[in-house]
């Protein structure tokens, strides 16, 4: 008996604790939870583009010698920037100037055919007119003075041929750029079939690309097609700037361009091009340098659009659930009521609220998690709390997120 009385004093001794500890949690509810919290602002959002790109340049020349001939001199340095018609090989010239000087004889005697038989013409040509030689005499020399202006012509022909060939004994570089690696060595003997090379490969001397300007090539989905197209129709150039592969450091700035001629069906994206300055820059040794290289991976950033006076958000108030992405609002009475917007651009602090927000209200921007319609929350500055470190903190970060946001 006093076993069953123990265990029945026990029992209402814990059911007395249980509905005491419940009655009081009920009078005193669920604690506000402590947020931080940012105004909606306008301001003006541009809308950008981020791809990576691909520096391509305008122009890529293998250049090839003309003629066969023993490579005498190499008049570049390798990595160097060339302007156009500069020297940059030499070939052997003296069969070629010996050919030259051949032709010109060649031509030089046929002169002096043609002059003589010029003079027998015009004698025969009076002669016949006082009816002292045959008609048929002065029309054979009428003829042979033909063909020898005809073969004039030719040697002149021929001596151009030769004066052209001695000239590209020494290559010259097309066009301004930047020069690669050497291709041959002095002591080559150099084809136009296969250049430089002991393997037979056509290699050419050098290759010469041309770097300033360049082009950067990236992706621009099809949604964006026909914005950037009015973009360009209406003459507003798109601004383009270049960073690098870390996406940090701006290394230029330039223009779009122009799209390719249609869309790959894999990516839903199409090609397009800017065009950007790419001057040469001088280092510290005294080598000049562009500061971007053919096949480089960039990272392009381009503005398509600039959406002015739209209500913004810090991006950490953004919330997503099944019915899309909200916000909470906080109302007068320190509850938050959930706000289903649609967002528009975003950069790495604010996201632009196409509808569902307007000017002035109050979003949480930190401290949702757990939150619910309705829920009560405790407002940086507030007093009272679990605690009170809880609100200073979040009154910080309200302060550094208001100074963001303006």
């Amino acid at each position: 008996m006093l076993v069953i009385l123990g265990i029945i004093a026990v029992g209402a001794l814990a059911y007395w604790f249980a509905v005491a500890g419940v009655a009081k949690n009920t009078k005193q509810g669920r604690q506000p939870a402590p947020v931080a919290v940012a105004k909606v602002v306008l301001v003006d959002m541009p809308e950008t583009l981020n791809a990576i790109g691909t520096v391509t340049p305008l122009d890529t020349a293998t250049v090839q010698t003309q003629l066969a001939g023993n490579v005498m001199a190499i008049l570049f340095k390798e990595g160097q920037m060339v302007t156009q018609g500069q020297p940059i090989v030499q070939i052997d010239p003296r069969p070629y100037a010996l050919a030259l000087q051949q032709a010109q004889g060649t031509l030089a005697r046929d002169q002096a055919s043609l002059a003589i038989a010029q003079l027998d013409l015009k004698r025969y040509e009076t002669l016949s007119s006082q009816d002292s030689i045959a008609r048929q005499t002065m029309e054979d020399e009428r003829g042979t003075v033909a063909q020898l202006q005809g073969t004039v012509l030719t040697d002149r022909a021929q001596v151009g041929s030769a004066r052209l060939n001695l000239q590209y004994t020494t290559i010259r570089a097309p066009f301004t750029g930047r020069i690669g690696l050497k291709q041959v060595t002095v002591g080559n003997y150099v084809t136009p079939a296969a250049t430089g090379s002991a393997s037979g490969t056509a290699s050419g001397v050098a290759v010469i690309t041309r770097v300033d300007p360049i082009d950067v090539e990236f992706a621009v989905p099809q949604a964006l097609l026909s914005d950037v197209q009015h973009k360009v129709g209406s003459g507003a150039g798109l601004p383009v700037t270049i960073l690098d592969q870390d996406n940090t450091t701006v290394l230029a700035h330039g223009t779009f361009s122009t799209f390719d001629n249609q869309i790959a069906t894999a990516t839903g994206t199409v090609n397009a091009k800017a065009r950007v300055a790419n001057p040469a820059v001088r280092a510290k040794d005294g080598n000049t340098s562009p500061t971007l290289f053919p096949n480089q991976f960039v990272n392009a950033t381009m503005l398509v659009n600039t959406l002015h006076q739209v209500p913004v958000v810090p991006v950490s108030a953004l919330r997503h659930g099944p019915q899309g992405d909200f916000v909470f609002v906080v109302q007068g009475d320190h509850t938050v009521k959930i706000a289903i917007v649609k967002t528009g651009p975003s950069d790495a602090a604010n996201t632009a609220i196409l509808s569902g927000l307007h000017q002035g209200q109050t979003v949480v921007s930190e401290g949702a998690d757990g939150l619910d319609d309705g829920s009560t929350v405790r407002l940086p500055g507030d007093k009272g709390g679990a605690d009170g470190k809880s609100g200073k903190a979040g009154g910080g970060h309200h302060k550094k997120q208001a100074g963001a946001d303006s």
